[in-house]
């Protein structure tokens, strides 16, 4: 383990997140100007053996992999594969179907082309079927008119983008992660683990069921359970966000239920710790990494190593932001990577990146060429998810 002395408020804070029993086992890294700066792991990665988290210990980080799947994109885009304002129908043909003739890439990306739910249930069997699952969404129509408002689509998101990535390139998001990201920079992070990795992974501890908690703020898109629902949500004063959030929770018909609950992992014996989804590579919810793998993988993002300056910051300029139609709280996304909202609350306005359910988080900073990554097995309730990766970020940030 490693944190320069600079840093030691990191090192702080993630001790006292076991301190006071807030984690099993965890890891947290910090790159700045390209430079590892701190590397602590601690606990346990599987509370049934004891096996010890160790240095190369990764985690499934659900969500995590938005900002990955994103990043595979945007370098086809720069290569002129694909262009990300125009349809998708126009490298995918069948998903034209159902009026989505004129859903663009840029839609998929904002989460604002109006498909956050799959209608009909995704058998176990097709679970390692990307192009199945994405031919289910391709015959769907839009819940609303894509592009007059964005709702957070926890699992289709990835098979939108996957398929646009296999598509122009014959390969999966999984694949050329592997190809031209992880491998050339000797990143442990796969987006869909190999048969070796699997067994070293960390084991996940679910959530106690949601309870609402006036005094906490409200958790970010993937880093927590259900928390949004199927209403609309309102126009802001006056709302009562947390009776709203904590209704759509109990209902099982809530569109926020229904986007993450589609697939439904909880049908595999173990949930998010069955090899199959450890392997399968969902792009939206499929990377297993190390805290020093994301905080690589945004190390490398803000150096300029994946994509030019130009296309980062273009990707960063938020299209969308306000009310969520799936989250009820406000979100706000670049093209594929969060940006500081309510439901990402950055120390720095420049910072961006992505959270995972349960609590893990990436982050980086083009400015202070900063860059952060923090895994964990502990997952946390629908409204405390992500405070223990916000004390570590904070804790980074009072250190520069």
């Amino acid at each position: 383990m490693y944190c320069d002395p600079r840093f030691s408020r990191v090192r702080e804070a993630f001790e006292r997140n076991f301190a006071e029993g807030e984690e099993l086992g965890a890891a947290v890294a910090v790159h700045l100007d390209g430079e590892l700066v701190v590397d602590l792991w601690d606990g346990v990665a599987d509370r049934h053996t004891g096996r010890a988290w160790e240095a190369d210990t990764p985690a499934f980080a659900y969500s995590c992999t938005k900002a990955v799947a994103a990043t595979v994109l945007l370098r086809l885009a720069e290569r002129g594969l694909v262009d990300v304002r125009a349809p998708v129908a126009d490298v995918w043909p069948e998903f034209a179907a159902g009026s989505k003739e004129a859903v663009t890439v840029e839609h998929v990306l904002t989460h604002s082309c109006g498909l956050p739910v799959i209608e009909t249930p995704v058998p176990v069997a097709e679970f390692e079927d990307l192009p199945a699952i994405a031919a289910r969404l391709a015959g769907q129509t839009p819940l609303w008119e894509p592009g007059t408002a964005h709702g957070y689509h926890a699992l289709t998101y990835g098979f939108l983008v996957g398929e646009v990535v296999r598509r122009v390139t014959g390969k999966s998001v999984g694949e050329l992660v592997a190809a031209e990201i992880a491998g050339p920079l000797g990143l442990d992070l796969w987006v869909g683990a190999p048969d070796d990795v699997i067994p070293r992974a960390a084991r996940l501890k679910a959530p106690a069921r949601p309870r609402p908690n006036p005094e906490s703020p409200a958790a970010a898109p993937g880093t927590s359970a259900p928390s949004g629902g199927g209403a609309e949500p309102g126009d802001g004063g006056g709302r009562d966000l947390l009776g709203e959030m904590s209704r759509a929770v109990l209902d099982p018909g809530s569109l926020m239920n229904r986007a993450l609950g589609n697939p439904a992992i909880r049908l595999l014996e173990g949930g998010a710790n069955n090899p199959v989804i450890l392997r399968a590579g969902w792009p939206a919810a499929g990377v297993v990494t190390t805290a020093k793998g994301l905080s690589g993988f945004y190390r490398a993002l803000v150096g300029g190593d994946l994509l030019s300056s130009a296309t980062l910051q273009d990707a960063l300029r938020p299209r969308v932001s306000g009310p969520d139609r799936v989250l009820f709280m406000d979100t706000a996304f670049g093209l594929g990577y969060m940006r500081p909202s309510l439901a990402f609350p950055m120390p720095s306005a420049t910072a961006f990146g992505h959270s995972g359910m349960g609590g893990s988080l990436g982050m980086g900073d083009p400015d202070r060429k900063l860059a952060f990554g923090y895994v964990m097995n502990r997952m946390a309730d629908s409204l405390t998810g992500n405070l223990r990766g916000l004390r570590l970020i904070e804790a980074v940030y009072r250190c520069l």
